[in-house]
């Protein structure tokens, strides 16, 4: 849905979104774009990325092929938004995979490697580009980074997702005096269990079977959480809104991981 001219909260910015092909990366593509934001889908999947591309409009969004894993393509990918569009004012972080979902006893570190590889060197990369291009052009930039309610709390997800969760809000907390320095902001934002094709691929559950199973276990009743409403926090962080909020993890769990742990320390 378009904002209205005198809403657009991200007019003559321009964004890079990792795995914006699907999911939450395409939400937040959507909404950012429709505030103003011309954006750059960086994706491995091609088809998907191109495709919602087209459909937000070729004017305004870009897709570019980029596998976080290799440092070579994340700098390729900024350059070629800062060629394209001018500058990079928002990098958001946001591609990632599940892993594997054995436990730490069978956990194969081969896998391990690849997830850390998506999660930490993937947003490593990401935030390191982003950054010297927002330095040498002078741009305050906002970076936000994708982690997760399991960088909170044990038993969430799988050990290594949680693992490499964890260390997603290690760099933002690492990196935030040093870009902090040249005006640039960086926080993570922490959602709760979304039906998004990721978590398809996990437990094999429909659409309306993990908003059901979701919203069985919310501590705020009577709202389902949706892509939307992780769209909508990484559209304040990127705004102008947030100037002065950098270091900070915005969780997105209706209170869910807060009333754990209250039930746990009563108990």
């Amino acid at each position: 849905m378009a904002a209205s001219d005198s809403m657009l909260r991200l007019e003559g910015k321009v964004a890079i979104i990792t795995g914006a092909a699907s999911g939450l990366g395409e939400a937040t593509a959507r909404l950012f774009a429709a505030h103003g934001a011309r954006v750059v889908i960086a994706d491995v999947q091609d088809e998907l990325g191109k495709a919602v591309a087209a459909s937000i409009g070729l004017q305004t969004c870009s897709y570019k092929h980029c596998d976080i894993t290799d440092e070579k393509q994340v700098e390729e990918t900024v350059g070629f938004t800062v060629e394209k569009y001018g500058s990079l004012d928002i990098m958001h972080c946001n591609a990632g995979v599940i892993g594997p979902v054995e436990g730490v006893m069978d956990l194969d570190l081969n896998k391990l490697d690849r997830t850390l590889a998506v999660h930490v060197r993937g947003t490593v990369a990401a935030v390191k580009h982003a950054a010297h291009a927002m330095r040498a052009r002078g741009t305050h930039g906002s970076i936000i980074c994708m982690a997760s309610v399991a960088a909170r709390q044990g038993s969430v997800a799988p050990v290594a997702y949680t693992v490499a969760k964890h260390a997603v809000i290690g760099i933002m907390r690492g990196a935030v005096e040093e870009l902090g320095a040249h005006g640039i902001r960086i926080n993570c934002i922490s959602p709760y269990y979304v039906a998004t094709p990721l978590l398809f691929s996990l437990n094999g559950l429909t659409p309306g079977e993990v908003e059901a199973r979701s919203c069985e276990m919310a501590t705020l009743k009577g709202v389902v959480i949706r892509a939307g409403n992780v769209a909508q926090a990484a559209l304040f962080l990127a705004s102008d809104e947030s100037e002065y909020i950098s270091g900070h993890d915005l969780v997105i769990d209706g209170g869910r991981t807060v009333a754990m742990t209250s039930s746990l320390m009563a108990n």
